[in-house]
Parts: C-alpha cells; sequence; structure tokens
C-alpha cells in the first residue's frame, strides 16, 4: 500500500459502529484513524527510571488509569503517548503527558498522580525566565531561597497554598487546581524576584483565608469528582 492510499484509508469516513460509509448518510459524521490522538515529551534521563517504575509498574499504571500505549526510550528520554482502541476519555492522552511531565519533572509518582483528579492542573516554571540580572549564581541562590531551610519554605507554600511544588533543576512545577497553582506560583515568583520571606509568607496568608472557600466552589462546579490513591 503506497503512502496516498494508507492516508486515505487512515482518515476514512467511518459510522458509529466503526462500518464504513457508501453513502452520504444523514447527520453526523464521524473521522476515525486508531492512534491519531498522539503526544510526544522529553524528560531527563535519570528521570526515566523513576516513569517506567519498579519492573514497570509506574508506567503500567498510567496506561491503565488513561488506556493509553506508553513508549519510552532510555537512552534519550523522549516518551511517546499514543490513544489506543480503549481509550475513552478525549484527555486520556494529555492527562498521561502531564503525568510524565511531572514525574519528569521531579515529582514522585504519587505526588504526579495527583494530577489524574478531576480539575487538576500542572504548570511549570522557568526560573531563568523569572530571574533578574546575570549573575551566574543567581539560579542556585533562587532555588535555595524557595527550598528554604530544611525545604522548610517550600512546605509553606505547600501548606498554605494547597498545592505540591518540585525544584528541579532549572525549573518549578506546581501541581493543585487552578486557584491554587496560581497562588503558590506567585508565591514562588517573588522570591525568585527578591521578596524577602516575611512578605511572601504574609501573602500567602492573606490569600488562604479565600483559597479554602474558592477551591470549594471550583470543585463543587466540576461535580465534586476526586481522584483513586495509588502507591508503589
Amino acid at each position: 500500500m503506497d503512502e496516498f492510499e494508507r492516508l486515505l484509508k487512515k482518515y476514512e469516513r467511518v459510522d458509529k459502529d466503526g462500518r464504513p460509509l457508501e453513502e452520504e448518510p444523514e447527520g453526523e459524521i464521524t473521522y476515525f484513524a486508531e492512534g491519531e490522538q498522539e503526544e510526544f515529551v522529553r524528560i531527563p534521563k535519570e528521570r526515566v527510571a523513576v516513569v517506567i517504575g519498579k519492573k514497570g509498574r509506574t508506567k503500567r499504571e498510567i496506561e491503565k488509569r488513561t488506556k493509553t500505549k506508553i513508549e519510552i526510550d532510555s537512552e534519550t528520554g523522549e516518551v511517546f503517548i499514543t490513544a489506543t482502541k480503549e481509550t475513552d476519555d478525549p484527555l486520556a492522552v494529555w492527562k498521561a503527558r502531564d503525568v510524565i511531565m511531572a514525574i519528569g519533572r521531579g515529582f514522585s509518582p504519587e505526588r504526579a498522580f495527583r494530577l489524574f483528579n478531576e480539575g487538576e492542573t500542572l504548570e511549570i516554571l522557568n526560573l531563568t525566565d523569572v530571574i533578574i540580572g546575570n549573575d551566574k549564581n543567581a539560579l542556585p541562590r533562587v532555588r535555595g531561597r524557595i527550598i528554604g531551610r530544611k525545604g522548610r519554605t517550600r512546605e509553606i507554600i505547600e501548606e498554605m497554598s494547597g498545592a505540591d511544588i518540585s525544584v528541579y533543576g532549572k525549573t518549578v512545577a506546581i501541581i493543585g487546581n487552578p486557584i491554587q497553582v496560581e497562588v503558590a506560583k506567585t508565591a514562588v515568583e517573588k522570591l525568585a524576584k527578591g521578596s524577602p520571606h516575611g512578605v511572601v509568607y504574609r501573602y500567602l496568608e492573606r490569600r488562604k483565608k479565600d483559597l479554602e472557600l474558592e477551591s470549594t466552589t471550583y470543585y463543587e462546579a466540576l461535580g465534586g469528582e476526586t481522584g483513586d490513591e495509588w502507591e508503589e
């Protein structure tokens, strides 16, 4: 089969039962192509083993939850996520992508799997886009300010915002609902730009008063659905 025929078959019109349409149908037409939904991401090579998990368990769990197929190149860190015949969630490929990206940015699988919960999102902040000036020592210093002594600053941001945070390399990854993510991101950016810790903590304290109500309203609008727990 030449390339033209292959592409023609791939985008062949089918009815809702998967049968080829021989005549112009009445109503809606469905265009079907198995494996058409796919995503590609590249993660640090040192995080590949974490994405795969012991005896492949983490990778299989992601595939099971999203009903997708995941292929990982251990040499390059390239990851391909593809929809399968069983995929029934139109967002499944993107959910799998975000979970893999989160693990690649330093989250444990347990924390990254929070993204399977309804309404949770991932945001990755590149610190080099936030740091002011060209001081070569700025990045380590900023990372230290965000993490804090024995990780206390990061813990405070998590406690006050409700978001999960991972500081890895040049990035800060944040998981939470959009309200939590925005508050945590603002706190991180303030620290990266030199705001004193006390100022950032007071900002978090002010926002905490509204966060619980706003988050409750947000989840109620989504129907109050949550994901299942999973442990390695």
